[in-house]
């Protein structure tokens, strides 16, 4: 599957996807890595020498539900960051990764995919797809303040470069940038 296919031009005029901040476009390159269950590396054999654009990708599917691998994941991306030369990227990207990834696997019935990829301009893009067309949301109701949840939008709109939601046929893929201070 090519990267316009599974991840196609943001709407935002229609309402059916919101951003805030500069989108760089979708992620691009094939994707080489694996399940979380497999417990192998980011890479393939034969896959593209380090410093290229599709070794610093890291490809994870969630099974539903399963919110320990909400922990793995974020292990498995400090690794990858750090291996990548961006370890300063790794606090904030860990924290809105948790945001998204947990949401994902807490408000729908279907597991997520979780794509990460560092570009030549050491941008880090994250994406997080689900099997959900819902948008998410703030909370609106006057006892939020005092609610033990709902503010991790919050954190990933302060905190990220850019973020926002695309809606795909099957759901809808959830992202945010982060670029070297």
């Amino acid at each position: 599957m090519d990267g316009q296919s599974r991840f196609p031009r943001q709407r935002t005029s229609s309402g059916d996807a919101y951003r805030s901040g500069t989108a760089q476009g979708p992620v691009n390159g094939t994707g080489t890595g694996v399940g979380m269950g497999t417990g192998t590396g980011t890479t393939l054999p034969g896959a593209p020498a380090p410093g290229c654009a599709l070794h610093r990708r890291l490809h994870l599917t969630l099974d539903p539900a399963d919110l320990v691998a909400v922990g793995a994941v974020r292990h498995r991306l400090r690794t990858a960051l750090s291996h990548w030369g961006v370890p300063e990227l790794s606090d904030t990207a860990e924290l809105l990764t948790s945001e998204l990834v947990t949401n994902a696997l807490l408000h729908t019935a279907k597991g997520a995919v979780f794509d990460a990829a560092l570009g030549s301009d050491s941008r880090l893009r994250v994406e997080v797809q689900d099997g959900t067309s819902r948008l998410p949301g703030r909370r609106r109701d006057p006892e939020a303040e005092y609610a033990t949840s709902g503010r991790g939008l919050l954190l990933v709109e302060a905190l990220a470069d850019s973020w926002g939601v695309q809606l795909l046929g099957d759901g809808k893929v959830t992202w945010f940038e982060l670029a070297l201070p």
